[in-house]
């Protein structure tokens, strides 16, 4: 049962949500059927810190923790 993140045309929110099988996802600020899939970046935990597929989120480095600048 993954959560997938949308965009929905219709109103122009992102959203995620659940969706259980082949269940057809709808937007819940309008209840939209005109959405997007988008891309989803993939986290984890190791060793009690988080790491990230999208990249550092600190513009002052290229780590991909902040633990590890200070920032």
């Amino acid at each position: 049962m993954p959560i997938f993140e949308y965009h929905c045309t219709k109103c122009n929110k992102d959203f995620e949500v659940l969706v259980f099988g082949k269940e057809k996802a709808a937007c819940p600020y309008c209840n939209g059927k005109k959405i997007t899939r988008l891309l989803s970046t993939v986290s984890h935990k190791s060793e009690g810190e988080f790491t990230s597929s999208q990249g550092s989120s600190c513009t002052s480095c290229n780590a991909t923790s902040c633990s590890s600048c200070g920032h």
